[in-house]
């Protein structure tokens, strides 16, 4: 999942920052064509993909929430209960949670973080879709040229 998240973030901000955009979406390489530029791209198509994928990455980060919280409950349990009881099962069982526990933390700050990254990419494409729909490419270059 760590692989696919950054993988997709990746992607996602080449897409925005690439001024030869089109070529990215359309073979997934850059064939150094400056003709092309970010009028070329349909935002609002990326947008919708981008959108799934935010549902998916966030439902991931829902579960992994649940899955984080109750790791700590059950850790903060074993702890009272070795507090108590002196157990060394219970310590025992104390060190694994806490080892699945720093794991599990580390995920989901990952998830966390880009999640809301997707939100500010999303912002940008919103932006770009907004221009490109107001205004032809050859007044979005000028407008561009001029800030």
């Amino acid at each position: 999942m760590k692989k696919r998240i950054l993988a997709y973030l990746a992607y996602i901000d080449e897409l925005l920052e690439n001024d030869n955009a089109k070529n990215i979406v359309d073979s997934g390489t850059d064939s150094g064509n400056d003709e092309n530029n970010d009028c070329d791209i349909d935002w609002n198509i990326e947008m919708k993909k981008h959108l799934v994928q935010i549902s998916f990455f966030a439902h991931e980060r829902l579960v992994h929430l649940i899955v984080t919280v109750l790791f700590a409950l059950m850790t903060m349990a074993t702890i009272l209960y070795v507090n108590y009881t002196g157990s060394m099962i219970g310590l025992a069982l104390t060190v694994a949670l806490l080892t699945l526990l720093i794991p599990y933390i580390m995920h989901y700050y990952l998830l966390e973080n880009s999640v809301q990254k997707m939100y500010t990419q999303y912002d940008v494409m919103m932006n770009k879709a907004k221009n490109g729909f107001s205004m032809d490419c050859q007044a979005a270059k000028e407008k561009d040229i001029t800030k």
